[in-house]
């Protein structure tokens, strides 16, 4: 902990010496994208995209989840999407999974959670698991993202903005180990590199 402290008292000065830094003097927010990831620590999505403050508006989950829509259902993810996509008007919405997920491993395996109760709730009622069992040689991470995908287009603000295509969804997986990102292609199924 003293090394996150002694980084963030000194942080003024690296800004001041380091304009990449600092956000750009413009009197609006406009971030490039939303990034719907894990709050796992080892994804860190200005690392991954080498964006700089300001670039992007992030939403970070257990698991990269997002609930299902739901008329009158308030949700933190409900409305930071309904804010970067209608507010803000982003152009480009990204959910990036990654391997080795603890929350989509415990979901897809069987672990019951039962030392995370709210966790194991979470998971439980965000999402319907069945059909999500991924093959043998592949990680549970990937079917879980395109669920993940499919749940969004049925948010009636993305909806209406990727049907008159002033916004596009993208899906991507991120392997902890290599650093590669692979990309989801809905048109044949498949991930593909970056």
């Amino acid at each position: 902990m003293q090394s996150l402290i002694d980084h963030a008292r000194s942080f003024h000065q690296q800004v001041a010496t380091h304009r990449g830094l600092r956000s750009p003097l413009r009197p609006d927010h406009t971030p490039q994208a939303i990034f719907v990831s894990c709050s796992d620590a080892r994804v860190v999505p200005s690392l991954l995209t080498g964006s700089t403050p300001g670039d992007l508006f992030e939403l970070r989950t257990a698991g990269n989840v997002i609930p299902p829509y739901r008329v009158g259902r308030l949700t933190a993810e409900a409305a930071t999407l309904e804010y970067a996509v209608v507010v803000l008007g982003v152009r480009d919405l990204i959910v990036c999974g990654h391997t080795r997920c603890g929350a989509v491993r415990a979901r897809t395996s069987g672990g019951a959670l039962r030392h995370a109760p709210t966790t194991r709730f979470w998971l439980l009622h965000t999402h319907r698991w069945r059909g999500i069992r991924a093959q043998e040689q592949e990680d549970p991470g990937r079917p879980h993202l395109i669920a993940q995908l499919d749940k969004l287009r049925r948010y009636p603000w993305v909806a209406r903005r990727l049907a008159d295509g002033t916004l596009r969804l993208h899906g991507w997986f991120y392997d902890v180990e290599t650093g590669a990102v692979w990309r989801y292609r809905p048109d044949t199924g498949a991930f593909v590199p970056l």
